[in-house]
């Protein structure tokens, strides 16, 4: 009785009893894995990224005014010779509208000049002829001895008068000698346009005549524009007449 083989209701208490053997995919481990507890939000750690700190300074705003830059080692040295040039001008250059202006000084030169020249002629010329003998100076003329000398003292007067502009002329170059050399210059380039640029002089009229044939009116670039302006009205003029 002891070794009979167990009867089918005692098989089937034993499977009933191991519901785990009747599991296909049934794995058996000594310590099971367990499962995964819920995060308690009391030890929940976030993890934060460290971010870098930017060291931001906010400088005032500068009061004084920014330097000027006259002049650069690397820009072309004749960009850098005409800005210097027009910052500071040369004093020495010679411009038309000073030339004009020294023409019209050197006229006043020349025209004080001839006045106190013929002046003191005249009076050199009487003083001469009160204190010599004129008789043989006199006998040549035939005319009045009084007429003979009045007109030898107008002649000195007059001799004075044709000498002043030399040395008045003289006394501006004196006192302008830095702008001798332009002035020369100047005068040359002057004429040439004047030559250049008159009307001819044959065909003037009483109604249209020549406007200033020599450009001795002339006083500034203005004036030597509206000269060029005279010049075409006097053409025009002709043309029209004609």
């Amino acid at each position: 009785m002891l070794c009979s083989p167990p009867t089918l209701r005692i098989a089937a208490i034993g499977c009933r009893m191991q519901p785990t053997l009747l599991a296909p995919n049934a794995y058996h481990t000594s310590s099971p894995t367990p499962l995964r507890a819920q995060d308690n939000p009391s030890t929940k750690t976030s993890r934060r990224a460290p971010i870098a700190k930017r060291h931001i300074s906010f400088k005032k705003p500068s009061l004084t005014l920014p330097t000027l830059r006259h002049a650069s080692t690397t820009t072309n040295p004749s960009t850098s010779t005409s800005t210097t040039q027009e910052a500071h001008p040369d004093p020495e250059h010679l411009t038309w509208n000073t030339f004009f202006k020294l023409r019209k000084t050197r006229r006043w030169y020349q025209l004080g000049s001839s006045v106190g020249s013929g002046i003191n002629g005249f009076i050199i010329g009487a003083e001469v002829l009160t204190r010599t003998d004129t008789d043989k100076l006199v006998s040549q003329f035939p005319i009045d001895p009084f007429i003979s000398l009045g007109l030898i003292t107008f002649a000195c007067g007059g001799l004075g008068w044709l000498a002043g502009p030399v040395v008045g002329n003289a006394m501006f170059n004196w006192r302008n000698k830095k702008f001798r050399g332009q002035m020369e210059e100047k005068e040359k380039e002057f004429y040439r346009r004047i030559k250049r640029y008159r009307v001819d002089p044959s065909a003037s009229s009483m109604a249209n005549p020549v406007p200033d044939y020599y450009g001795e009116k002339i006083a500034s670039v203005a004036g030597y524009r509206q000269w060029l302006k005279d010049q075409r009205a006097f053409n025009k003029k002709r043309q029209t007449y004609v």
